[in-house]
């Protein structure tokens, strides 16, 4: 057979890809173009397991006022933690040698009872709780017919979770999975609401007196070394390869108009961003 491309009678579907090894460096640099975002007006808010939803109706019905006000005014897609459940089930699926991926699958589904929680509280706002087998496909129509919804946070890796490189628990977690679902529809803010101001040298409730960091870049958090991180320490990794997000914010829900400040743009809590 000729080895001129033109003497080749094969149909070839056309593309800057056809003939190129998906795992070559130079091809990989190329695809390097500006990402469509599709839904840039929407907000992405992890509302922590442990730390809001299990502290019952004392915390979490003036995070649900708040959230019911802000929904006046944007368009909210609402990530849930499993929380005490979820441990409490790492706890025994490790007592019992099950591997990561089907930790991250148990986990899966004390975030999705949360998510109903939330979306039930919501409901008289129009809110809506969408089951994960189909958020990812209809979450624009659901979006522009409610303003709001809510969402089991952990992405959906399930038995394909990545092993992390130290223990068994799944490294991709809720605000793993809040801050992925922001970057893939390219929305306007990521925050992560806790129940503590923000990021600090130390745990603060175990060192009253750690100093508070309002605002961090990846490698510097990476130098410092800290001992604890208050969200999921893959998304240093996360926020390194982001196209679309370069930053999130961790906020107080204790203090819940801290949430509200939050989609306004203030700095009300700690803000990671990329390296510059």
């Amino acid at each position: 057979m000729s080895a001129n491309p033109k003497d080749d009678r094969r149909h070839h579907v056309q593309s800057l890809l056809m003939r190129e090894s998906l795992l070559d460096r130079e091809v990989e640099r190329s695809t390097e173009t500006p990402v469509f975002r599709m839904l840039p007006d929407a907000h992405v808010i992890k509302i922590g397991g442990r730390s809001i939803m299990d502290a019952g109706r004392a915390v979490v019905y003036p995070v649900v006022d708040v959230l019911a006000d802000c929904l006046r005014d944007h368009r909210l897609i609402l990530g849930t933690g499993g929380g005490v459940r979820t441990r409490h089930v790492f706890s025994i699926g490790i007592d019992l040698g099950l591997p990561t991926g089907v930790l991250a699958q148990l986990a899966a589904a004390d975030a999705l009872g949360n998510a109903h929680i939330l979306g039930t509280l919501l409901a008289p706002y129009g809110v809506v709780a969408i089951p994960p087998e189909i958020f990812g496909h209809l979450l624009p129509l659901f979006l522009h017919s409610a303003p709001g919804v809510v969402f089991s946070g952990v992405p959906p890796f399930s038995l394909w979770e990545h092993p992390p490189a130290v223990g068994r628990i799944p490294p991709h977690r809720t605000d793993a999975g809040a801050f992925l679902l922001a970057e893939c529809f390219g929305c306007a803010t990521v925050t992560l609401v806790k129940d503590v101001d923000g990021l600090y040298e130390a745990d603060p409730k175990a060192h009253p007196g750690a100093a508070f960091i309002p605002e961090i870049s990846v490698g510097e958090l990476r130098e410092r070394r800290l001992p604890t991180l208050v969200f999921e320490s893959i998304l240093l990794d996360l926020l390194d390869n982001a196209r679309q997000v370069k930053r999130f914010q961790v906020v107080n829900g204790l203090h819940p108009e801290r949430i509200r400040a939050a989609l306004a743009g203030e700095h009300v809590g700690t803000i990671v961003h990329a390296d510059r």
